[in-house]
């Protein structure tokens, strides 16, 4: 750019000039004190975003740990029932419920019963290992106690409760309750069953169901019996005493006739 103008309507030019190039004269300080301070800036940025990156993770951590810990565990065992205990009201007497257990996982597994109430509660099996698919129908055996001072009975379903539980095995062996106890974060408490009384005298769908089912458990009980095994039979021993009672009896008929011949 040239100035026309001459210097004496000018006086103010130089301050002109002056004015436009303060803005040019310190331009390399300026660029590097702002590409400092975006690179600062993107640094301070940069931790910011990585600490909030790391603050959202373990959140999602720990918000993932107390959903897998609300979750429901997978059932191993399917009940028939579900979630009940029939037995037939009869007090004073030993009375029978069953259950049906079925193992819909692919895996072998190992169930257990539990009562709060064993001195006057047994089951049949106690427990056992199933393979998957296997089905059995478990006997439980129950003393319904007399009500006393006027106790209603619905006090006494409170009382008695049982408990499913399923371990998770390996393979074919053989049952041992100390399983879950060696293994107890395996655990899965499958079903807690609630005691329910018949009348006995009267009929119902639960009722004949249950007898149904005590009939399947003792066809099975009979099933699973294994016949009384013969002792085996020795058959070269017997014939070598068959042989030797031959000889035995063939020597002596000969010295008899010698003995005749002699006389």
């Amino acid at each position: 750019m040239v100035d026309s103008r001459p210097p004496s309507e000018g006086g103010g030019g130089g301050k002109v000039w002056g004015l436009f190039k303060l803005p040019f004269r310190n331009t390399g300080n300026s660029t590097t004190h702002t590409t400092t301070s975006s690179s600062s800036y993107q640094t301070e940025g940069s931790n910011t975003h990585n600490s909030n990156n790391n603050r959202g993770l373990s959140s999602s951590n720990s918000v993932s740990s107390v959903a897998r810990s609300l979750l429901p565990t997978r059932r191993r065992l399917r009940l028939d029932p579900s979630n009940k205990l029939y037995f037939p009201n009869e007090p004073g007497k030993q009375v029978q419920s069953a259950i049906k257990i079925k193992n819909t996982s692919k895996s072998h597994v190992a169930f257990k019963f539990q009562t709060t109430a064993p001195k006057s509660c047994f089951m049949r099996p106690p427990g056992a290992i199933l393979a998957p698919g296997e089905t059995i129908i478990a006997t439980v055996f129950k003393f319904v106690e007399p009500p006393e001072n006027n106790e209603k009975q619905i006090d006494q379903k409170r009382k008695v409760k049982f408990k499913i539980m399923s371990l998770k095995v390996k393979g074919v062996m053989d049952y041992v309750p100390e399983l879950f106890d060696e293994q107890k974060d395996q655990v899965a408490v499958e079903q807690i069953l609630q005691v329910v009384f018949l009348d006995a005298e009267r009929p119902s769908p639960a009722l004949e169901k249950l007898k149904r089912q005590l009939a399947e458990a003792e066809a099975a009980i009979e099933t699973n019996k294994k016949p009384v095994e013969e002792p085996p039979k020795i058959i070269n021993e017997g014939l070598v005493i068959d042989e030797w009672k031959e000889r035995r009896e063939r020597y002596l008929a000969r010295q008899q006739v010698e003995g005749v011949d002699s006389v």
